[in-house]
């Protein structure tokens, strides 16, 4: 898969895709039906199967951002693209220039004269350009003016009701991981370079890998049963494990993070990228009155996590 982040000076190469739009935060089982949708428009016309997408966030650079919102940073959505098939993804850059187009002038200096693209699929809330005043009627009437095909995908409902990024939100602030799976296709995932910690795991016989959670939406505060895929480095595969997600009140004021312990792992993980998948939520973050009674409660977590995780694929 191909990133292309310079649309400006676009390879002829890289142009003349049929491609989904969005922001696709999480790349969710209603995001998978756009896509699956451009793949079928790809394949009929011969074009490479395309994604156009936006960095930063709109919502990040407009600054309405009360708390972090991203279900996924740019790189694990790339990631997820290619293992989708998506041959070409386009990261549009979201800047002052960019937000002042109208939507005719979107339409015609991206979609049309930088990307070429040949066909563009869209969900039907699909609103851009300045004020996200263009609607998908309009894009319908750009593209016949233009010459670029144009697919409205509808939205996708399952048993836990109508798929977006925002219920995907709501259902891991309330500690719903398997819900948030059931309209993301996938597990929710926190990825990340393992950073340096206190160490305190480790004088507790639980030495845990710490990752930052940066701009990314915060589940609910607590323990999780995960799975966990170390990416690269010398460990590199899946192993189960349990995660503490939250400030850690036993040892003062601190920032959010994700500290997790793998099961039957010796080694050193510093440094490697690691992506944590929360299976189900166990109990809440909580304060102790001795480090006796926290371990004695880790212990346990980890018993109820092996038990939960010996019956996932």
């Amino acid at each position: 898969m191909r990133i292309i982040r310079d649309t400006q000076f676009i390879d002829p190469a890289d142009r003349g895709a049929a491609a989904a739009i969005g922001n696709f935060d999480g790349v969710h089982l209603g995001h998978q039906a756009v896509i699956d949708i451009a793949r079928k428009e790809a394949e009929k016309s011969g074009a490479p199967l395309g994604i156009m997408t936006f960095e930063p966030h709109p919502r990040s650079f407009f600054g309405r951002v009360d708390v972090p919102f991203r279900l996924m940073n740019a790189e694990s959505k790339a990631s997820q693209m290619e293992k989708l098939g998506v041959e070409k993804l386009y990261e549009v850059p979201f800047n002052k220039a960019l937000a002042a187009l109208t939507p005719e002038e979107f339409a015609q200096e991206i979609i049309h004269n930088r990307l070429g693209l040949k066909h563009v699929v869209v969900g039907e809330d699909f609103c851009f350009g300045k004020g996200r005043a263009g609607t998908v009627t309009d894009l319908q009437a750009f593209g016949t003016q233009m010459g670029f095909g144009l697919t409205i995908a509808p939205m996708v409902e399952i048993g836990v009701g109508e798929v977006s990024s925002t219920s995907i939100r709501d259902a891991l602030t309330d500690g719903r991981p398997r819900d948030a799976a059931a309209m993301l296709g996938h597990w929710h995932r926190i990825e990340g370079e393992v950073i340096r910690g206190d160490q305190r795991g480790r004088d507790m016989g639980y030495p845990t890998a710490n990752m930052g959670l940066d701009a990314l939406h915060p589940p609910k505060f607590g323990v999780y049963a995960v799975k966990v895929d170390v990416l690269d480095g010398a460990y590199a595969g899946t192993y189960d494990g349990a995660a503490s997600i939250g400030t850690r009140p036993m040892f003062g004021e601190n920032l959010p993070n994700c500290e997790t312990f793998l099961f039957d792992f010796k080694g050193d993980l510093y440094g490697a990228s690691l992506s944590v998948a929360l299976v189900e939520f166990l109990r809440p973050e909580l304060k102790f009155n001795s480090l006796d009674a926290l371990i004695s409660q880790m212990n346990a977590d980890c018993d109820q996590a092996r038990y939960i995780l010996s019956n996932v694929a």
